[in-house]
């Protein structure tokens, strides 16, 4: 039932995603192309859902596009220019694909290797937030453009939306919270209804040459019909993909960028839904099968990648419902979905004010959640402040540089220029670059930079980890694991369930006998700059078997 009542939301994530990258790939006045996107994405998302929740990370979680890989996107479409009436769109969205596939190889070999912990160290609130807020901020041009159709329209959208979301979401209806579980479908079929009254009145002009003519709601009606019924996606649909080092090295951002959030939202998902705390192999598979899913959506040709849904957790903490059958049946949902050209189509005649309404609201929060980490760092440090101004204001003024000054990056090598021209071109990239270096390397303490809280709060540590038994069966594969247990090579497999048992069952035993293991031990350990507390009990200082004092407290998620 959660991912059912949260599902129109994210169709509409969904929509709006390939929208803003409609304008990049130069299929603006193509709605039969975007429709065809729109069915795509969402078969590979039900794909990648269904492989996630039967033998990836296990959790009730739902994948799909990212956010975090338009900037990079519209980045690598740059090198093409402005868009003309010659302009091939197929010629653009093959060099995103091949991006996005060979970047995910990335994702997919730390899965295999267990790298995310290792990654982990370096990445913090000063990081994420310069990182995640830039999404938001770098797209405002879009929501401009969309709302320029109809400022009035639009305004409307964001009145529907907020009222919804902010002002209605306590209001329930029979005992069934509507606004609450629908702020945003509601707030587009309100607006939406609008814009068809105002065409069929006459109110909005029909002069194809006004931008007031990109709010009238019959102007692309014909794709519903040349649409086909039925049709698969497939691999290599749109032609083959190419590959350039300066589309990998974009994209490598908004991969990075996804599999950060996604372990945070394992953690977060498993907490919601009653199970235990994610094994270390589940972390590995989770990850691993994201990265397979942006490979699987480069080779088919969604203009996107994927990770997993927040939303699709809130839903969970609102209808307490968090069971995986659900998934796999909403997932075997999105595929039909996918095949179904129609319902695409559909999608693909939204008014721009409509999507320029959720523009606003879905881009502003996406800058809220990247700034809602600054709750862990003590913003009372000039240090602090110092790298996150930084971040951010560099962020957006290098690639409005570089945008403006084509050609500017003049190195001698093709290939490098393009590089070079695509990274400084990706804001997420500059501010979570010099967020993470700035934070790493300008002397400060774990508490002040927020990364002993934020870890405690977000990720939780090996120690944790153990305090969920290892005999719980919530994380194994189906059907395989007793067979792959019966081989002793599995244990040292990062992605197998029998990965670290042994150590985590001996720490588990030492949790629930409150013996507390050696913080040394653990993932971060402290060369991270976590201080040495002493862990005390109505008996006193607790200690390890050999007699030696255990400094280090620890805390479970």
């Amino acid at each position: 039932m959660s991912q059912d009542t949260d599902k129109k939301d994210r169709d509409g994530k969904r929509r709006f995603l390939d929208r803003k990258v409609s304008a990049s790939l130069c299929i603006t006045d193509n709605p039969l192309a975007l429709s065809k996107l729109i069915s795509s994405i969402f078969f590979v998302s039900g794909i990648v859902t269904l492989t996630q929740a039967t033998i990836g990370v296990r959790l009730p979680i739902v994948q799909g596009g990212t956010f975090s890989f338009i900037t990079p996107t519209i980045a690598i479409l740059s090198l093409f220019g402005e868009c003309t009436s010659d302009s091939d769109w197929k010629e653009r969205i093959v060099e995103v694909q091949g991006a996005i596939m060979v970047s995910s190889a990335f994702q997919i070999v730390f899965g295999l290797t267990g790298g995310i912990g290792f990654l982990l160290r370096f990445i913090g609130p000063l990081t994420v937030t310069p990182a995640i807020s830039l999404v938001g901020i770098s797209l405002f041009d879009a929501a401009s453009f969309y709302g320029s159709a109809n400022w009035g329209l639009t305004a409307f959208g964001v009145v529907c939306i907020t009222t919804f979301s902010q002002i209605l979401s306590r209001l329930a209806l029979c005992e069934f919270k509507l606004f609450k579980l629908f702020p945003v479908i509601l707030g587009m079929s309100v607006s939406w209804l609008l814009c068809l009254v105002m065409t069929e009145t006459g109110v909005i002009t029909d002069d194809s040459t006004k931008d007031g003519f990109r709010a009238r709601t019959d102007r692309s009606s014909d794709v519903i019909q040349d649409s086909d019924w039925f049709r698969v996606p497939y691999p290599c649909q749109w032609g083959t993909p190419k590959v350039t080092a300066a589309g990998v090295f974009g994209m490598l951002a908004g991969v990075l960028a996804g599999m950060v959030e996604s372990v945070g939202d394992y953690f977060a998902c498993a907490r919601l839904s009653g199970a235990p705390v994610p094994t270390v192999a589940a972390l590995n598979r989770g990850v691993l099968i994201e990265g397979l899913g942006c490979f699987l959506a480069g080779l088919i040709g969604t203009g996107n990648g994927t990770t997993s849904y927040s939303e699709n957790i809130g839903a969970i903490g609102i209808t307490k419902v968090g069971s995986r059958r659900v998934i796999v049946f909403g997932s075997l949902i999105m595929i039909l979905i996918g095949c179904f050209s129609k319902f695409g189509a559909i999608f693909a005649t939204i008014p721009d004010p409509v999507i320029a309404a959720n523009f606003f609201c879905m881009f502003g929060m996406i800058t809220a959640v990247g700034l809602s980490n600054l709750q862990f760092v003590n913003l009372n440090s000039s240090r602090n402040l110092y790298i996150l101004g930084f971040s951010i204001f560099t962020g957006i003024s290098l690639p409005k540089w570089v945008a403006a000054n084509p050609g500017c990056i003049d190195t001698g090598n093709d290939e490098i220029d393009q590089i070079i021209e695509v990274l400084l071109s990706t804001s997420m990239f500059i501010g979570g670059f010099l967020g993470c270096f700035l934070d790493n390397v300008v002397p400060g303490n774990a508490e002040d930079r927020g990364i002993k809280k934020w870890r405690q709060e977000t990720m939780a540590s090996e120690a944790s980890i153990a305090s969920a038994s290892q005999k719980d069966s919530t994380y194994d594969i189906p059907f395989v694991t007793k067979y792959l247990n019966r081989w002793k090579l599995t244990k040292y497999i990062p992605i197998c369930p029998a990965f670290m048992r042994d150590q985590t069952l001996k720490k588990a035993d030492e949790i629930e006998n409150n013996v507390v293991p050696n913080y040394e031990d653990t993932v971060f350990g402290e060369q991270n700059g976590f201080k040495p507390v002493e862990s005390r009990t109505p008996e006193g200082v607790q200690r390890s078997a050999s007699g030696r004092s255990l400094p280090y407290r620890v805390t479970s998620l």
